[in-house]
């Protein structure tokens, strides 16, 4: 019987070294649809993923102390989320991230016209895009993958488009796959959506979160942050992240593109082939000595300082989600790229399949 104790152990052993996933009930839709969450447990982190939008709903690590804390915003009950109409908290955005100019592009000669939910543009992939649809997932080794079908025409995107999206908790890396396939030609741009605030929620604002991105230059916008087509350089601007800055140090220059925004809400051009590995950005936060690592595959990262968030919404601990007190690292192709023929290609044909992944590290530092 000495063996079995000593097997089980092992094995009890190495499912701790390895993580665990659990499953369980989140809510309901009002039409009764169910959403469930899954928990990735490491041996360093603790990351909660929901069947609606796909979302990541908290995200858990350790400061330099051992304190652990949750480092996204978000909320702790379903029908918070169905509330909030404007944040994307935690979400997997599409079918197009970001932004498409007066809510249409043109593909093979032929013009379609999307939703317009943000000003004259659209935003996120609609009025009713990824982030509000209910995912099939399944678990998988160290992870969930979550699974949405989009039929031709949804939101006025052409084709049928298969998307997955894998969740893999390793370590202390939270990694993302995203993959998609069409039976029509269509354009497709997947992104996460989580705020960072690595103080944890609750904390403050992030003005004092020291970013690296690892760009040399940006794609500057118009008043509705609508791309340009220009690739601009960073040298000299208050875009500069090339060395670590605190975010807050520059955010009020009186710069147009920065008035523009109301702050930081930009592309910028990461450094390296698009589909290639490489590091997109780095967030320290000196108060807690918590590190964020970013890598990608993706050839932009959209940092948004969280200009737009007004306090109208609250944790449910009674934070209230005001101005800066989040960030966001949207690794994606550029906004408006269906619209502007020099940038990546979003293009996506049937027969094709389009990958990436994104890697969020987190670490500590004294």
């Amino acid at each position: 019987m000495r063996w079995l104790k000593v097997m089980l152990l092992s094995m009890t052993t190495a499912i701790a070294a390895h993580g665990s996933v659990t499953k369980a009930p989140f809510g309901k839709l009002p039409d009764g649809t169910e959403v469930d969450i899954y928990t990735l447990k490491s041996d360093a982190v603790e990351a909660r993923i929901m069947t609606y939008g796909a979302r990541i709903v908290s995200i858990k690590t350790a400061d330099r102390t051992g304190k652990i804390a949750d480092v996204v915003l978000g909320y702790d009950t379903l029908p918070e989320y169905l509330h909030d109409t404007k944040t994307y908290f935690g979400s997997v955005v599409g079918r197009y991230g970001n932004r498409i100019a007066h809510g249409e592009f043109k593909l093979d000669g032929k013009t379609y016209h999307l939703p317009k939910n943000n000003g004259e543009n659209s935003l996120h992939g609609g009025t009713v895009g990824f982030d509000k649809l209910v995912w099939k997932a399944h678990e998988i080794p160290l992870g969930v993958e979550m699974t949405l079908v989009s039929k031709d025409g949804d939101q006025g995107y052409p084709g049928t488009l298969t998307a997955h999206v894998r969740y893999t908790l390793h370590h202390n890396a939270l990694r993302i796959d995203y993959s998609a396939s069409t039976d029509k030609d269509t354009v497709v741009n997947l992104t996460n959506h989580s705020y960072f605030n690595l103080g944890g929620i609750g904390s403050g604002t992030i003005l004092n979160n020291e970013l690296t991105l690892v760009a040399d230059k940006y794609t500057p916008v118009d008043k509705g942050l609508i791309p340009l087509g220009e690739l601009r350089s960073v040298e000299g601007t208050p875009f500069d992240f090339r060395k670590s800055i605190a975010i807050g140090k520059r955010i009020n220059d009186n710069d147009p593109q920065l008035k523009l925004a109301g702050g930081y809400d930009h592309n910028w051009v990461l450094r390296g082939s698009n589909g290639e590995m490489k590091t997109a950005a780095r967030v320290v936060d000196p108060a807690s000595g918590r590190v964020l690592t970013v890598t990608t595959t993706e050839p932009g990262v959209q940092f948004y300082a969280g200009v737009s968030l007004d306090g109208s919404f609250k944790s449910s601990s009674g934070w209230a989600y005001a101005k800066n007190t989040g960030l966001c690292l949207e690794t994606q192709h550029y906004p408006d790229s269906p619209n502007h023929p020099s940038f990546p290609t979003t293009e996506l044909k049937p027969g094709e399949a389009k990958h990436s992944t994104t890697i969020f590290t987190f670490s500590t530092e004294k």
